[in-house]
């Protein structure tokens, strides 16, 4: 009796055993779980199947076909291109938007000032620097040209500008003469010697100079930032990579456990070396940030071209009194070097020089600082992008953790038990990689050739070297494509490089890849603060304005 008892006990356990077994070959769930996620299948085994077949997937028993392994594959590289897009989407926001913020700021402002000054002068002198409105425009248009990106030396510009404007007042001044152009072209050769408006030019120009390169090489900064953000997003998975993705992603379908998320270190392991090249960006980026965090120091402190506007009134007058003062002497010194001009027919005025140069402008009130679209100052602009750039360091070595941690790509910090480590549910035991290409070599997951880097990833590396010295150049006060040759103390080069064209051109021949540059292209980006030229072009207009009026009166 005893022994038919201990055989029915055993046979009730087999049959448990065998219908427990039956259910884990069943394959139902797995085709639900495919239903659930999208997939369209023309065939899902009933029942676990020899995996032979499989190239990707654990070869054992299996609940899936060629055709499942491959839609898998195509998944898996839709799946890792998403969520990169997505864990960069933050960084491409911010170069993307604060590109453009600072590029707005700066134009408008540009454009509020030369309207400003329109208005006043028309109000003030009418009819005849409306006649003569085109030195103004062609002196704005050549700001803007340079902040641009155009091939503009901005020191030899703005000496222009006082030449002319020495010209025009020495004319006034010398009405009883006729001062031919041939004369005038004589006196823009003692500009330097004689100093007709003091230590002004000199001031305004080092000032004006410093600012405009911070700015503008800071907008181009961004407009570097923004593009290799865009660029090393969208670089293409190897098919080793994808091997890899569609065994942690997928393969916990065909052994019907879809629900267990794939262990993190597992994940870390994958994903350093999928996003190893990109982890080679990140000393070049961090040199480039750093670089762009002492520019934009620069713009808050001496290149602040805010600061540089506020004593404007001061300047212009000063210079016009100086010109005035020493009238005299810088006639007969002109007389000396160019000669006696001819005498006019009939002298055009009779009027003292004091009475000419009585005009003044409303000084400048601190409190009202210009407004632009932008709707803010140029400091808080400065210290917007300041945050926003520290928090970018280090992005593209901490991109494949991060990619790990998104919302439901692995198990997390679940027990180390219950996660996928490739082959089954279990403990992950390979040591997690360090970043970069070279230290995959020997990465369990991802088969990385270390001797052959990712072109694209190359030359944007190349790209973020050639704006990082750009950026060191202008927190110098220096353009490095104008270097200062002149003595006049501004330490300071100026005016732009090549146009657009040129410098892509140039860029590529040397280095392969693409400096973007202050463009207005596509979802432009935040365009430093440029606000220097609104300080020389006040001062400027303001000068030319008033000689303009020393002669129509």
């Amino acid at each position: 009796m005893l022994r038919l008892e201990t055989i029915l006990c055993t046979f009730s356990v087999l049959s448990v055993a065998a219908r427990a077994d039956f259910k884990a070959r069943n394959c139902s769930e797995v085709r639900e779980a495919c239903v659930r996620k999208g997939f369209s299948f023309s065939h899902v085994p009933q029942q676990e199947i020899p995996g032979d077949h499989l190239r990707v997937c654990p070869q054992g028993n299996t609940c899936c076909t060629q055709e499942m392994e491959d839609k898998f594959g195509q998944q898996s590289k839709q799946d890792f291109e998403n969520l990169l897009n997505e864990t960069s989407h933050g960084l491409r926001i911010t170069f993307v938007s604060r590109h453009q913020r600072f590029d707005e700021f700066f134009l408008e402002l540009l454009e509020n000032t030369e309207r400003s000054l329109n208005e006043m002068f028309v109000r003030t002198y009418g009819k005849p620097y409306m006649q003569n409105a085109e030195v103004f425009e062609n002196l704005f248009a050549e700001l803007k040209r340079y902040y641009t990106g155009g091939n503009v030396n901005l020191e030899e510009m703005l000496n222009d500008f006082w030449s002319r404007l020495l010209e025009r007042m020495f004319t006034l001044l010398n009405s009883q003469y006729v001062i031919t152009e041939d004369y005038l072209e004589c006196i823009s050769k003692y500009t330097d010697q004689l100093k007709p408006f003091g230590d002004v030019p000199r001031k305004l120009k080092a000032q004006v100079t410093r600012a405009f390169i911070a700015a503008r090489t800071f907008v181009q900064g961004l407009s570097v930032g923004r593009e290799v953000a865009q660029r090393v997003s969208k670089v293409s998975s190897t098919p080793a990579c994808l091997k890899a993705l569609t065994k942690m992603l997928y393969c916990p379908f065909c052994q019907g456990t879809s629900g267990v998320k794939p262990c993190k270190n597992y994940c870390f392991n994958v994903m350093k070396g999928c996003l190893a090249n990109q982890a080679d960006l990140d000393p070049e980026w961090n040199q480039y940030i750093d670089a762009m965090l002492l520019v934009a120091q620069r713009l808050e402190g001496p290149f602040n071209i805010e600061s540089v506007m506020d004593p404007i009134d001061v300047k212009i007058s000063e210079a016009i009194m100086n010109m005035q003062d020493n009238s005299a002497q810088v006639s007969y010194r002109v007389f000396q070097g160019c000669g006696q001009p001819k005498p006019a027919g009939i002298t055009r005025s009779t009027r003292g020089v004091s009475d000419v140069f009585s005009t003044r402008f409303r000084p400048y009130n601190p409190e009202e600082p210009p407004t632009t679209a932008a709707g803010t100052s140029l400091d808080r602009l400065v210290v917007d992008i300041k945050e926003k750039l520290k928090l970018s360091k280090k992005f593209w070595s901490n991109l494949p953790e991060a990619m790990c941690l998104e919302d439901g790509v692995t198990a997390g910090n679940a027990s180390e038990e219950e996660c996928w480590n490739g082959h089954t549910k279990g403990r992950y035991f390979p040591e997690v990689q360090k970043d970069g290409l070279t230290n995959q070599v020997n990465n369990p997951e991802v088969a990385v050739d270390i001797t052959r880097p990712d072109t694209v990833i190359r030359q944007q590396i190349m790209a973020l070297r050639v704006m990082t010295n750009k950026l060191k150049n202008a927190y110098n006060g220096n353009d490095i494509n104008f270097q200062d040759i002149s003595d006049e103390g501004s330490g300071s080069g100026s005016g732009s490089g090549c146009t657009e064209a040129c410098t892509t051109e140039t860029y590529r021949a040397a280095t392969e890849i693409l400096v973007v540059k202050a463009d207005r292209s596509g979802p432009v980006e935040d365009s430093a603060p440029l606000r220097a030229p609104s300080v020389a072009l006040p001062t400027t207009l303001a000068l030319l304005a008033l000689t303009l009026h020393w002669q129509w009166r």
